[in-house]
């Protein structure tokens, strides 16, 4: 039967194109924002057998929490815009991306432990954000998603840091509030990933989510459930729950064993009783991460060959970070220029590097080039360069670093800055090369809306709240 939706234009703005997916209260639409252009955004509606005061309700809260939680942090779907249609039928607008759900991702077989990792990184920050709250009538008031599970995960792909995981369907979330007590007699969730607890009709807090995210991390690494009932029904779902141990984790990864430290971590989450597990996310991360540093490069010291650079005049004899072009034997190589104290480029000279690279188009375009140094004892030392994209020295530097693939980071000292007294060698990977040259290319084409500094701010958000906190896992 023909979708009557399809083609129909709301609030004179979204027109809508084709049905993408059902979330847990409606039916979610591709469709373009026509004042934007024509931008593909997703629009979700209330289903019309859901259609009561009650419901309604509970459909503006979803996407209240989405627009405040979007904006708190990447890792929660975004949501823009909500509206009613002329036959009074809510709907929201939310950022449309591509990608899998995690469930999808599962299909074929499970996650090897270093994305695991990243992914669970993510979804916990994203959760983690989620439980600290939104600010409703001034107050701020904590939310309980109440279904992880892996449909509700969406692996995107993101041009600065690639995989981006994002939480989506916050449709039977909780609302921590005193004078919010929703009645317990119909169950909410799913019953493969919910809490006892949850079952019960409690009233939850935080650690019901984790013991559904320790659910959804089991099968994350090993495929399959921690627990398998004797029937798909709310009875032995519940007795599984409550009563049944999990599978312990031993050898079920197809990738080898797991570290002890992983396993203990994933555990705690499936405890019985609330109390047992990690007594929020922050704690759970706490126990997963686990740094495992790369074998360090030894120093290049009467070896540098770069000894002769000079500090260029037209830079102040300070600490600070810039790049540029420096010819060597006839050919032009893109260089990290750097001055530190002597005692800190002894302390960062011979940690492991790290390089990433952050890009917006709009509203003016700019590369965030990073590079970090880390040591167990130092804790990381991070090296940040702004790249205007709209000059063209700096289109050609960043098109030579592409091309070149790896850049020397020149160490000069504050109180010797006539010579470089050390040099470190980093390599890029081979699909940052191929970005920062698509990057230069758009940004030949594209007229800025607005000032750098304002492309700055972004990218400086998106370093602190993202990138840092995952470059170094």
């Amino acid at each position: 039967m023909p979708d009557s939706n399809l083609g129909r234009r709301l609030a004179n703005r979204y027109e809508l194109m084709d049905s993408i997916g059902q979330g847990s209260m409606g039916k979610v639409y591709l469709a373009k924002d026509m004042l934007l252009g024509g931008v593909p955004v997703a629009v979700k509606f209330l289903a019309q057998t859901l259609l009561n005061e009650q419901m309604n309700q509970r459909f503006m809260h979803e996407a209240m929490t989405c627009a405040q939680l979007g904006n708190k942090s990447i890792h929660v779907i975004r949501v823009t815009d909500y509206g009613v249609t002329d036959d009074e039928v809510p709907f929201y607008v939310m950022e449309y991306l591509k990608g899998q759900n995690l469930g999808q991702m599962l299909q074929p077989r499970p996650l090897q432990v270093r994305r695991f990792r990243d992914f669970i990184r993510q979804i916990c920050l994203g959760l983690e954000a989620a439980h600290k709250g939104i600010i409703l009538n001034n107050q701020v008031v904590p939310i309980i998603h109440r279904d992880i599970k892996p449909s509700n995960i969406l692996v995107t792909q993101s041009a600065s840091i690639g995989d981006l995981v994002k939480i989506l369907d916050f449709g039977i979330a909780k609302l921590m509030q005193a004078n919010n007590r929703e009645e317990t007699s119909t169950f909410l969730g799913t019953l493969a990933y919910a809490s006892p607890e949850q079952m019960e009709g409690q009233e939850l807090d935080n650690r019901s989510d984790l013991y559904s995210l320790g659910i959804m991390m089991y099968q994350m690494l090993t495929g399959s459930l921690p627990f398998r009932p004797t029937s798909n029904t709310f009875g032995s779902w519940y007795n599984i729950h409550r009563y049944q141990e999990p599978t312990p984790l031993d050898d079920l990864s197809p990738y080898g064993p797991l570290p002890k430290s992983l396993k203990d971590a994933v555990m705690s989450c499936l405890a019985k009783e609330p109390s047992q597990r990690p007594s929020n996310v922050s704690q759970l991360l706490d126990r997963l991460i686990t740094r495992q540093p790369k074998p360090q490069t030894k120093p290049a010291t009467s070896n540098n060959p770069f000894h002769k650079q000079v500090w260029p005049k037209d830079k102040p004899i300070a600490e600070i970070v810039f790049q540029q072009l420096i010819s060597v034997q006839n050919r032009q190589i893109p260089a990290l220029w750097v001055m530190m104290q002597p005692q800190e480029i002894k302390q960062h000279i011979s940690n492991t590097g790290y390089n990433n690279f952050l890009f917006t188009l709009s509203p003016h375009p700019m590369v965030l080039w990073v590079t970090a140094f880390y040591g167990e004892a130092q804790g990381p030392r991070w090296l940040s360069s702004y790249l205007d994209l709209k000059k063209s020295d700096i289109q050609t530097f960043i098109w030579c670093l592409a091309e070149t693939g790896n850049y020397p980071v020149l160490f000069f000292s504050k109180d010797f800055p006539n010579q470089c007294v050390n040099s470190r060698r980093l390599h890029i990977a081979s699909p940052q090369q191929k970005l920062l040259k698509e990057w230069v290319l758009i940004a030949r084409a594209f007229i800025p809306i607005d000032s750098p500094q304002t492309s700055k701010n972004i990218l400086r958000k998106e370093l602190n709240d993202n990138l840092k906190p995952r470059m170094l896992w």
